[in-house]
């Protein structure tokens, strides 16, 4: 087969909710049939084992348990903060208005 049917142009078309001349539609006729194609080849390709592949390579990231620890006190969080004001920590302002 070198072409779609008409009636498969005008379908595809309907579903873009676009509107084609007849010299379009003897256009598609073959393009859409080589993308179909092209997607069938697609298709055929096979991977490994047919699973999913989230990552190309292995996650074995090493977590830490997470132990809750002492808090730190107001105080102690601004020793190191280079503008403050009253016990709020001042930062530069990133969105321009």
């Amino acid at each position: 087969m070198d072409k779609l049917s008409k009636e498969e142009v005008l379908h595809v078309a309907h579903l873009a909710r676009i509107s084609l001349t007849d010299e379009e539609i003897e256009k598609f006729r073959v393009q859409l049939k080589v993308l179909m194609d092209d997607i069938d080849k697609i298709k055929d390709v096979k991977d490994y084992d047919d699973e999913m592949m989230y990552t190309p390579i292995e996650d074995n990231t090493r977590l830490r348990e997470d132990i809750v620890g002492e808090m730190l006190s107001a105080k102690d969080v601004g020793i190191n903060a280079p503008a403050k004001n009253g016990s709020f920590i001042e930062v530069p302002v990133m969105i321009n208005e």
